[in-house]
């Protein structure tokens, strides 16, 4: 089994940074795929960002790309999202997210999940 534990998020105002980490326990293969999707309320749960372990290739979506970085550090198992330039449209639960192949090919059922953390940004 696999655990994803988030920690950082809150209120950040508009052009401003924040940092979210996310830890995972459980089976290395299962966590080849780290990384992070966002979901605001009435709408479905959206990719933003991963990094595979086993290569350091990195996946962005366009709407954060140059903009959010994501890292990991492969000794305690635990990825970083540093986001930057925020903008209202960023506003969101953002969930950590673990798994070597669905994350890439959009099988959200099989992905593991964190319980999520608030990020808000104000104007």
């Amino acid at each position: 089994q696999v655990q994803l534990v988030e920690s950082g998020g809150g209120l950040v105002q508009a052009g401003g940074s924040l940092t979210i980490s996310c830890t995972a326990s459980g089976r290395a293969f299962s966590t080849d795929v780290m990384g992070w999707f966002r979901q605001v309320p009435g709408k479905e749960r959206e990719f933003v960002t991963a990094i595979r372990r086993s290569s350091g290739d990195t996946y962005y979506a366009a709407s954060v790309k140059g903009r959010f970085t994501i890292s990991r550090d492969t000794a305690n198992d635990t990825v970083h999202l540093q986001m930057n330039a925020l903008t209202l449209e960023d506003t969101a639960v953002y969930y950590c997210a673990a798994h070597p192949v669905a994350i890439t090919s959009g099988n959200m059922d099989a992905i593991y999940w964190g319980r999520g953390t608030q990020i808000t940004v104000s104007s």
